[in-house]
Protein backbone atom coordinates (compact mmCIF):
# COMPACT_ATOMS: atom_id res chain seq x y z
CA UNK A 1 0.00 0.00 0.00
CA UNK A 2 1.70 3.27 -1.11
CA UNK A 3 2.04 6.14 1.27
CA UNK A 4 0.03 9.14 0.16
CA UNK A 5 1.41 12.66 0.35
CA UNK A 6 -0.27 16.01 0.63
CA UNK A 7 1.53 18.93 -1.00
CA UNK A 8 1.56 22.15 0.97
CA UNK A 9 2.33 25.41 -0.80
CA UNK A 10 3.94 28.19 1.18
CA UNK A 11 4.60 31.41 -0.70
CA UNK A 12 8.26 32.36 -1.00
CA UNK A 13 7.52 35.75 0.55
CA UNK A 14 6.32 34.02 3.73
CA UNK A 15 9.54 32.03 3.96
CA UNK A 16 11.54 35.16 3.26
CA UNK A 17 9.65 37.18 5.86
CA UNK A 18 10.18 34.42 8.42
CA UNK A 19 13.87 34.13 7.47
CA UNK A 20 13.50 30.38 7.06
CA UNK A 21 14.15 27.90 4.27
CA UNK A 22 11.85 25.08 3.26
CA UNK A 23 14.02 22.40 4.94
CA UNK A 24 14.16 24.49 8.13
CA UNK A 25 10.38 24.89 8.09
CA UNK A 26 9.89 21.14 7.74
CA UNK A 27 12.30 20.57 10.62
CA UNK A 28 10.51 23.12 12.83
CA UNK A 29 7.13 21.57 12.06
CA UNK A 30 8.48 18.10 12.80
CA UNK A 31 10.01 19.23 16.12
CA UNK A 32 6.79 20.94 17.18
CA UNK A 33 4.57 17.99 16.28
CA UNK A 34 6.95 15.58 18.02
CA UNK A 35 7.08 17.75 21.12
CA UNK A 36 3.27 17.81 21.20
CA UNK A 37 3.34 14.00 20.92
CA UNK A 38 1.40 14.13 17.67
CA UNK A 39 4.15 12.33 15.71
CA UNK A 40 6.44 9.48 16.65
CA UNK A 41 10.19 9.85 16.37
CA UNK A 42 10.20 7.99 13.05
CA UNK A 43 7.35 10.07 11.63
CA UNK A 44 8.91 13.35 12.74
CA UNK A 45 12.31 12.36 11.37
CA UNK A 46 10.73 11.53 8.03
CA UNK A 47 8.85 14.85 7.94
CA UNK A 48 12.09 16.69 8.73
CA UNK A 49 13.80 14.66 5.99
CA UNK A 50 16.51 13.69 8.47
CA UNK A 51 17.80 10.43 9.84
CA UNK A 52 16.56 9.57 13.31
CA UNK A 53 19.96 10.14 14.93
CA UNK A 54 20.29 13.58 13.34
CA UNK A 55 16.75 14.45 14.40
CA UNK A 56 17.48 13.26 17.93
CA UNK A 57 20.51 15.56 17.95
CA UNK A 58 18.23 18.49 17.08
CA UNK A 59 15.92 17.49 19.92
CA UNK A 60 18.88 17.20 22.31
CA UNK A 61 20.16 20.67 21.33
CA UNK A 62 16.76 22.04 22.28
CA UNK A 63 16.53 19.92 25.43
CA UNK A 64 13.39 18.20 24.17
CA UNK A 65 13.13 14.73 25.73
CA UNK A 66 12.67 11.76 23.47
CA UNK A 67 9.47 10.19 24.70
CA UNK A 68 9.57 6.75 23.22
CA UNK A 69 7.16 4.30 24.75
CA UNK A 70 5.59 1.03 23.73
CA UNK A 71 2.94 2.66 21.52
CA UNK A 72 5.57 4.71 19.65
CA UNK A 73 7.57 1.53 19.13
CA UNK A 74 4.52 -0.25 17.72
CA UNK A 75 3.76 2.70 15.43
CA UNK A 76 7.35 2.71 14.17
CA UNK A 77 7.11 -1.01 13.47
CA UNK A 78 3.90 -0.44 11.48
CA UNK A 79 5.58 2.42 9.61
CA UNK A 80 8.65 0.31 8.83
CA UNK A 81 6.45 -2.54 7.66
CA UNK A 82 4.67 -0.22 5.21
CA UNK A 83 7.89 1.31 3.86
CA UNK A 84 9.50 -2.12 3.33
CA UNK A 85 6.92 -2.86 0.64
CA UNK A 86 8.41 -0.21 -1.67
Amino acid sequence: MPTETMPVTIPDEVLTAAHISEPELKRELAVTLFQQERLTLAQASRLAEMGQLAFQAVLAERRIPVHYGVEEFREDLRTLHLTEKF
